[in-house]
């Protein structure tokens, strides 16, 4: 089977990042940015996915962490539709109930070729850390640029570490098992459309 991989770089005045991102890996993964939080999620990401991820970025954080994680959001959507290709034989859902300690959430996905977000879930913040603001924006991006449609709903859960931990390790398998080759497909596309 061919390599299901893609290779992302962007430049604007605001950001600078160049990824890369196998699907079909071990969960390997090298972050690179100054946005520590958020490298250690998307290390979460790739290790529950089984994903090989790599990702150095840099941005006007001293501005605001915002344009930064809009844009890896954006990279890496970009990286997902490009790794898929004609997304012939994959099972094109995923559905993930992810517990992490207090937090219980329900991740579902389905590659369907049109973007939507449905994030429910208090608007807890953090000052200046990684709050459900920017993990709005990253998911935005990601799901515009991938063009897949993402339910992630909080069903218990109070610490925000906690819930944006359990959303990256649920949205890594939930990813893993929509990405997934299905052999019965006989390399068909997911859909009576014939088209994704």
């Amino acid at each position: 089977m061919k390599k299901r991989k893609a290779r992302i770089e962007r430049q604007t005045s605001e950001t600078k990042i160049s990824l890369s991102w196998e699907l079909d890996g071990e969960g390997l993964s090298k972050i690179k940015s100054p946005l520590p939080f958020l490298n250690h999620m998307l290390v979460l990401l790739a290790k529950h996915g089984f994903f090989n991820l790599r990702i150095i970025a840099t941005g006007d954080v001293e501005v605001d962490p915002h344009h930064l994680t809009e844009d890896l959001g954006i990279c890496l959507g970009e990286a997902l539709k490009k790794a898929l290709g004609d997304k012939k034989g994959i099972c094109r859902y995923g559905f993930t109930l992810l517990p992490m300690d207090e937090v219980l959430v329900a991740i579902s996905l389905d590659i369907s070729g049109r973007p939507f977000l449905s994030l429910k879930m208090p608007k807890k913040r953090r000052k200046g850390a990684f709050d459900i603001e920017l993990l709005k924006e990253f998911l935005k991006g990601f799901v515009n640029q991938s063009g897949i449609t993402l339910h992630i709903n909080l069903i218990s859960g109070e610490n925000l570490h906690h819930i944006i931990e359990a959303i990256f390790k649920g949205l890594g398998k939930a990813l893993d098992a929509a990405t997934k080759i299905d052999p019965r497909a006989k390399n068909t596309i997911p859909s009576t459309k014939g088209k994704i």
